[in-house]
């Protein structure tokens, strides 16, 4: 099956390349997706009256993941989780939850954005999170997984040198 591509495709094509896919890749994901087209004689000369508008508007959504990157550029989030013995985590830390971090330092991402490419994060550490903000732009971002006995243990630490600083 031939398709226009009426955007860019990660390991597919630009924006406008006729190409080759299988038929159920066609009809089931790109197509209904409005990422393609089926070649037509139609929809090839729809597509080029359309091609200055669609290269605008491609223009403009890259232009907005850039800005959104050039504010997570630099991030690092934090997490603090209910682990068990030997710094493993009790459930796991997903894209659901970075995400929510995140929003919370002001920065605007989608749960399908998160790329975790080992999987969810099931030990305490520092991992590197890629954000796909556009199919030309990722950003990798910190995340520095904690445990909430050690946020407890450091507090009290604190307040006895405290004690012992006031006496």
């Amino acid at each position: 099956m031939e398709v226009i591509l009426l955007e860019r495709v990660q390991n597919l094509g630009e924006l406008g390349d006729k190409v080759r896919v299988k038929p159920g890749y066609g009809r089931n994901f790109l197509i209904p997706g409005k990422k393609a087209v089926p070649a037509t004689p139609e929809n090839i000369a729809m597509f080029e009256a359309k091609r200055a508008e669609l290269e605008k508007v491609e223009a403009e959504a890259k232009a907005a993941a850039q800005a959104r990157a050039d504010k997570l550029g630099g991030i690092a989030v934090s997490l603090r989780v209910n682990t068990g013995a030997e710094g493993k985590l009790y459930g796991s830390v997903g894209p659901t939850e970075i995400v929510d971090a995140l929003t919370a330092q002001g920065a605007e991402v989608e749960k399908r954005e998160v790329q975790q490419p080992d999987g969810p994060i099931r030990m305490i550490g520092e991992y590197q999170v890629d954000v796909i903000l556009h199919p030309d732009i990722t950003v990798t971002v910190d995340v520095i997984v904690a445990s909430e006995d050690e946020a407890e243990v450091s507090d009290d630490a604190a307040e006895a040198s405290e004690d012992a600083a006031a006496e």
